[in-house]
C-alpha cells in the first residue's frame, strides 16, 4: 500500500488548439491548485504525440505546445515543485506503449469511445466502417496508458467521459503484470480522480466550450478580444427590467465558475432583478478580468521568449528520465529485453502464466443446487458462493465476474459465502488478472 506521502497524481493536456476558458476552469487552473498540495508527487505534460492522431499541421503543433506550457506557467505552475515535461520528450513512453501492446487485445481497443464513435459515424454517412480511423486513433488508449503507467501514477484526474480510459490502464496493467511481474506489481493500477465540483464551461452559443464548436473564449488573447468574445455570447430577448433565468444561462454558469459564493449570489440577484444582457456581460468580463488579468503580462513574456520555455521542458524532462530510464530498464529486462549473460528465469521448467491464472470451478451439489468457487494456482479458495436454483444463474454470476473483476463484488454479494473482503490483496490480484484475460479475448 502506498503511502500518503507516495501519492502520485498526472495530468496531461493534448497540443492540438489554442487554451481557452474552459480549458482553464476544467484542467489548467485545478492542476494548479492540487500541485500545492502536500505529500503528493504531481507530473505534468504536454501531450504531444496525442495531437498527431488528430492534426496533421506541424506549425500548430509547436505553437500549441508553446501555449498550453506558457499558460501552465503564468497560471502558477511551479516546476521546481512538480515533474513539468514535453511527452515526445521522454522516449521510453512510446517504448511502454510497445510493450503494452503487445498484451492488450484488440477486443478491449474495439470498445474504445473515441473508436466506436468514428465506427457510428461512418455508419450513419454510408462509408465503409473504417474511413479516416488510423492505428493512431485505435492504439490512442494503449499510448495513454503508458503516459500513466510510465510513472506509476496512482490517481488520474479525468472527466467521466475518461474513466474508460483509466480501466483500460488497468487491465494493461494487469495483464503486463500477470505475464511478467512473477508476483511482483511491476505496473501500478491507476484510479481515476473525479471532481464532480470542476465546471464544464458553456461556450458562446451555449453548448461546452470547445474549438470543435468555434464557441470559445480565449484564455489569454489580449484584453479588448475577449470583451468583444464575451459580448458576443448568446442571451434571450428579454429586455432590461425584465426578470432573467440563471438556469440554463451560458452567462451566468460561466460567471458561477469564477466567482465565489457571495458574487454569484449577487448576480443571482441581479438576474432576477432584470440587469440588461450588456451590463451582465460586462459584470461578467470584469470578474474574469480580474483573475485572468494579472497572469496575462507574465503569459505574453513566455510567448515572446520561448527559449524561457524550453529551458523549463528541457529540465522537466532531464526529471522525468531519471525516473522513466531505470523503470524502463527493469521492465525490459521483465519481458526478456536483455544482455544475454543477465541472470533470468530460464524459459524450460517454468510454467507458463497462463497455466497458472486463477480458475472459476462450477458444480452441483447434493442438495441440488449449483455452486461456483474461485481458486488460486494453488488450489486455495478465494471466493465461494452460494447455491443457485439454475447453472445459467451461477455461469452468469462468473461472467460479470470475469468482466468486471472486483466492481462485481458489491452487487453479488447477497450470492457469496462467507461475505468477502473486497479489498483482500489475493482476492483483488486474482479477479483483476481474470478480468485482463477476459479483455484480451
Amino acid at each position: 500500500m502506498n503511502s500518503p506521502a507516495s501519492r502520485r497524481v498526472l495530468t496531461g493536456i493534448t497540443t492540438s488548439g489554442t487554451p481557452h476558458l474552459g480549458n482553464y476552469v476544467g484542467s489548467i487552473r485545478a492542476s494548479v491548485r492540487a500541485s500545492r498540495q502536500p505529500g503528493v508527487q504531481s507530473f505534468y505534460f504536454l501531450a504531444d504525440y496525442h495531437a498527431l492522431i488528430k492534426c496533421q499541421e506541424p506549425a500548430r503543433v509547436q505553437r500549441s505546445t508553446l501555449e498550453i506550457a506558457a499558460s501552465w506557467l503564468a497560471a502558477g505552475l511551479d516546476p521546481e515543485q512538480v515533474t513539468f515535461y514535453r511527452q515526445s520528450d521522454i522516449p521510453e513512453i512510446p517504448e511502454l506503449t510497445w510493450l503494452l501492446t503487445c498484451v492488450t487485445g484488440k477486443g478491449l481497443l474495439n470498445r474504445a469511445h473515441a473508436y466506436k464513435a468514428m465506427l457510428d459515424k461512418n455508419q450513419a454517412a454510408g462509408q465503409d466502417a473504417d474511413a479516416d480511423v488510423t492505428a493512431g486513433l485505435f492504439m490512442y488508449p494503449v499510448l495513454m496508458g503508458a503516459d500513466i503507467l510510465m510513472f506509476s501514477a496512482h490517481q488520474v484526474p479525468v472527466g467521466r467521459d475518461q474513466i474508460q480510459h483509466i480501466e483500460m490502464a488497468r487491465d494493461m496493467a494487469a495483464s503486463f503484470n500477470h505475464l511478467y511481474g512473477a508476483g511482483q506489481e511491476l505496473l501500478t493500477p491507476p484510479a481515476a480522480l473525479i471532481d464532480d465540483n470542476v465546471a464544464l464551461l458553456p461556450g458562446l452559443d451555449g453548448r461546452k466550450m470547445s474549438k470543435s464548436y468555434d464557441n470559445t473564449i480565449a484564455l489569454f488573447g489580449p484584453r479588448e478580444q475577449m470583451r468583444k468574445q464575451i459580448m458576443s455570447i448568446v442571451t434571450d430577448s428579454r429586455a432590461p427590467g425584465e426578470p432573467k433565468d440563471t438556469e440554463g444561462s451560458a452567462l451566468y454558469a460561466i460567471y458561477r465558475a469564477f466567482a465565489d459564493d457571495a458574487e454569484a449570489a449577487a448576480f443571482a440577484q441581479a438576474f432576477r432583478g432584470g440587469i440588461g444582457w450588456a451590463d451582465a456581460k460586462q459584470q461578467l468580463f470584469e470578474r474574469i478580468e480580474r483573475e485572468i488579468g494579472p497572469m496575462r503580462a507574465r503569459y505574453e513574456h513566455l510567448m515572446a521568449h520561448p527559449e524561457e520555455v524550453e529551458a523549463v521542458l528541457q529540465a522537466g524532462a532531464r526529471k522525468a528520465r531519471a525516473l522513466a530510464t531505470p523503470f524502463m530498464h527493469t521492465l525490459r529486462h521483465a519481458v526478456g529485453l536483455r544482455a544475454l549473460t543477465a541472470q533470468g528465469a530460464s524459459a524450460a521448467g517454468k510454467t507458463s502464466a497462463r497455466a497458472t491464472l486463477p480458475a472459476f470451478k462450477q458444480y452441483r451439489e447434493a442438495d441440488g443446487r449449483f455452486y461456483f468457487k474461485l481458486t488460486d494456482a494453488s488450489g486455495t479458495v478465494l471466493l465461494q458462493s452460494r447455491g443457485f436454483d439454475a447453472p445459467r444463474e451461477a455461469g452468469q454470476a462468473v461472467k460479470r465476474l470475469q468482466a468486471e473483476g472486483a466492481r462485481a463484488l458489491a452487487a453479488l454479494t447477497a450470492h457469496l459465502q462467507p461475505q468477502p473482503d473486497p479489498g483482500a490483496p489475493a482476492l483483488q490480484r486474482a479477479l483483476e488478472s481474470l478480468r485482463a484475460e477476459e479483455a484480451r479475448n
